[in-house]
C-alpha cells in the first residue's frame, strides 16, 4: 500500500491518448492520460467508463448531443455508448475502468494501445 502523487504522475510522461495504469481495484484500473485535439468515435461493448477531469475541459461527443466536462467533474459514459473525447487544449484525465477495457473500444487504428504502461 502507497499513495500515489497524481501530479507527479503527470508529470512523468508527454504524449497523449496513451493512458498509464496507476493503479488497480476489483478489477478496474485506475489510469491517468493527456488528451489533446479529437480522439475517434467508438464503444465499448461490455464496459462502463468514468472520466475524471482533473485539468483542462473535455467535450464529449455523443450520438445526440455533446457533453463539456471541466476539471473537479466527471462523466460515465455506459457500456455500449458511442462516444468521442475531444480535449480542448491540454486536458488531463483519470480514468476507471474495467481491466478489460482497450481504449479505442471496437475501433482498432493509430491510437489503440493495447500494452499500457504502469508507473
Amino acid at each position: 500500500m502507497k499513495t500515489v502523487n497524481l501530479k507527479e504522475k503527470f508529470d512523468s510522461f508527454t504524449e497523449y491518448w496513451n493512458p498509464k495504469i496507476v493503479g488497480e481495484l476489483n478489477g478496474q484500473l485506475v489510469k491517468v492520460a493527456k488528451f489533446k485535439d479529437e480522439f475517434v468515435m467508438h464503444k465499448h461493448d461490455n464496459e462502463d467508463e468514468m472520466f475524471l477531469v482533473m485539468e483542462g475541459k473535455l467535450l464529449m461527443e455523443l450520438d445526440d448531443k455533446t457533453l463539456e466536462i471541466n476539471a473537479g467533474e466527471f462523466v460515465v459514459i455506459p457500456k455500449g455508448t458511442n462516444h468521442k473525447p475531444v480535449a480542448v487544449g491540454e486536458v488531463k484525465v483519470m480514468l476507471f475502468e474495467p481491466n478489460t477495457t482497450l481504449n479505442t473500444g471496437n475501433t482498432e487504428n493509430d491510437f489503440t494501445v493495447k500494452n499500457l504502461d504502469r508507473i
